[in-house]
């Protein structure tokens, strides 16, 4: 298996009020929530780049499509890192995440590895690391 994937899937509880946060809040562009028509269908893709496809799912319909119980939201079973070219993007994009409906876990601070970061909750409460490391800095 290469180490690469193709789709990120997050399971949400409200995906009207997850896509409105993406779409509206944080201007990611998007075709809508499609699938309506179908039972368990229904879904909300964000073109990343280099590829990659970011989507928001029903939680219950990810439980369903898996076939595993659902199980209780938990905000540490993973985060999302994004890595930011300019060490002051890391502050405006908590900013911008705030104003949309999410929640600043842990302001914009010096880290222990020598960059900067800090930590969002969306409305469902995934953790995004916006980050800025001199190490790291993304292409593109």
């Amino acid at each position: 298996m290469d180490r690469r994937f193709a789709v990120l899937t997050l399971g949400v509880d409200d995906l009207e009020g997850a896509y409105k946060f993406y779409h509206d809040g944080l201007g990611w562009p998007s075709k809508g929530i499609v699938g309506k028509e179908f039972e368990h269908g229904d879904v909300a893709f964000f073109d990343m780049k280099n590829g990659v496809m970011f989507a928001l799912y029903a939680r219950t319909n990810l439980a369903w499509d898996a076939n595993v119980p659902q199980g209780d939201r938990s905000s540490t079973e993973f985060s999302i890192g994004y890595n930011v070219r300019e060490k002051e993007e890391v502050d405006s994009i908590l900013k911008q995440a705030e104003q949309a409906g999410g929640k600043i876990v842990k302001p914009g601070q010096n880290a222990f590895w020598g960059g900067y970061h800090g930590y969002f909750a969306d409305p469902d409460g995934h953790l995004w690391e916006i980050l800025w490391s001199p190490q790291l800095v993304p292409g593109d």
